[in-house]
């Protein structure tokens, strides 16, 4: 049966309520097939986030209704290990307090701080250093990261082929081990593979339907702005953490203003919702922000070092690598649903940017 994870925000929310709320759920919740197994209360955001086991969303919304008529804001369905990984259990905490009436009461909040961590595509890797060397460095990465997350008290969230997310709870070891690993990759001479570090604090329901989806992408945009072993800090992560972290500047922060956060995350979303639109040019892009021509010129030099068109051509082609990864396409495929409108421009632009044709690329891959 499927999981779901639902977010309440209730003004003036007290753990002692949640208790007697989920006490309620757990009293109606086979009436709708449901299994209540765990919540997560934050008194100071003033948001609850329920786990239900449920045949569907609108089990999970009549059960609420009919045990205590606090409806969701929204409900996203998530896997049980993924969560676990993220928030650390699926079930009540063990040493939950129990009342003299027999109410299990816990403030337990679900803000996670996500460090993700990126180097360059290991494919490419492969290609430009060669098998033996590039999956050296590689190994190396990962076990530095491996070490310093278990130092800190992270958890591995998710290893994909060119980095990791790891959860914490605590901004200033998720900082601290951060500044470990970064140290450790510098001291081991492993520049090549393009290593940079995205620190982000959310909640675990937002506007995607992805667990954590908002705090990811906003890592991941960061890291993409950062230089070689940067380690790009959120505006709410800094906000959580003591200034003494952030103020040694051979650290290689990168920190961006709350609006400059806000600017990039639309210049991001604004290709993530058009970038396969071969007729989405730079008029359409300033447009879409709001912008003159000029006005989305220098925003987008300053936030990303790139002019819009080379940001909009670099998008598209890292998206075509994407899709090259899913499934083998021929390269008419890859260059119409990537955005690009000529086969012949789009080998080019890959060839000038990653160093191998789109055709060699597939081979190595497939």
């Amino acid at each position: 049966m499927p999981i779901y994870m639902d977010v309440h925000i209730v003004p003036g929310v007290k753990a002692k309520d949640v208790a007697e709320a989920h006490k309620k759920d757990l009293l109606h919740q086979q009436e709708y097939g449901c299994k209540a197994m765990t919540y997560w209360v934050d008194e100071k955001r003033e948001t609850i986030f329920c786990l239900v086991e449920a045949p569907d969303k609108e089990a999970v919304e009549e059960m609420h209704r009919k045990a205590h008529g606090l409806i969701p804001n929204k409900i996203i369905e998530v896997s049980s290990t993924v969560v676990e990984s993220f928030l650390g259990r699926i079930y009540d905490p063990p040493d939950a307090q129990i009342s003299d009436d027999g109410l299990k009461i816990f403030s337990d909040p679900s803000l996670r701080i996500l460090l993700v961590t990126k180097t360059d595509d290991p494919v490419l890797l492969r290609y430009k250093l060669g098998v033996e060397e590039a999956n050296e460095l590689l190994s190396r990465h990962n076990n530095i990261v491996r070490k310093h997350l278990a130092q800190y008290g992270g958890s591995e969230v998710e290893h994909g082929g060119n980095g990791f997310i790891i959860s914490f709870a605590s901004a200033a070891k998720a900082v601290s081990c951060a500044l470990a690993i970064q140290k450790e990759m510098q001291d081991a001479d492993v520049d090549a593979i393009g290593f940079r570090i995205g620190i982000n604090a959310g909640e675990p329901v937002g506007k995607t339907n992805k667990l954590f989806g908002d705090t990811i992408q906003l890592a991941g945009y960061i890291c993409a702005i950062a230089k070689n072993f940067q380690v790009a800090i959120a505006s709410s992560v800094k906000d959580l953490v003591a200034k003494d972290h952030l103020q040694n500047k051979r650290n290689n922060f990168l920190s961006l203003a709350p609006q400059d956060e806000t600017l990039l995350e639309l210049l991001f979303n604004k290709l993530e919702e058009n970038w396969q639109n071969a007729d989405f040019d730079i008029d359409d892009y300033g447009k879409a922000m709001a912008m003159s021509k000029s006005q989305l010129y220098r925003k987008t030099i300053t936030l990303t070092g790139l002019s819009p068109n080379i940001f909009l051509k670099e998008f598209r082609l890292e998206k075509a690598k994407q899709l090259m990864k899913k499934q083998r396409y021929n390269i008419a495929q890859i260059t119409f649903d990537s955005g690009f409108t000529s086969p012949s421009y789009f080998t080019k632009c890959f060839k000038n940017k990653f160093g191998l044709l789109p055709m060699a690329y597939l081979d190595l891959l497939h």
